[in-house]
């Protein structure tokens, strides 16, 4: 799921439950443009941190694994929004056809996720 600083949902992308996240970073970044791009340590991967800065001309804001081998620095002050993502998975979970996923196939699913998605929009 892509917000913007509102926490309102801009583009999502639906993936089975052992896909990871990581993989669907790009696609989702694709076509937006934006000052800061705020990620958890999931997305900490050199293809994700050069797609940002030299594609999108944006400034990543991913703390860094603690394997790397060089630590990377990050804006702990702009990392502290990160949490308008949780809060729109929050507001999400209160439709509750949503939260308990009773459409089994992927094209209602998506369906449903778009207007619980244009319902915040309008609020």
């Amino acid at each position: 799921m892509l917000c913007d600083s509102l926490g309102l949902p801009i583009k999502f992308t639906l993936t089975s439950g052992e896909c990871s996240d990581f993989e669907q970073a790009i696609p989702l970044l694709e076509g937006e443009a934006a000052d800061y791009v705020i990620a958890d340590k999931g997305y900490d991967s050199n293809e994700i941190v050069d797609y940002i800065s030299n594609r999108m001309h944006a400034i990543s804001v991913i703390p860094p694994r603690t394997n790397r081998i060089i630590q990377r620095s990050y804006d702990k002050y702009i990392y502290k929004e990160r949490n308008q993502v949780e809060r729109l998975f929050g507001k999400l979970k209160n439709f509750r056809k949503l939260a308990t996923r009773y459409t089994k196939t992927k094209i209602y699913f998506e369906g449903l996720i778009c207007l619980a998605c244009s319902y915040l929009w309008l609020l």
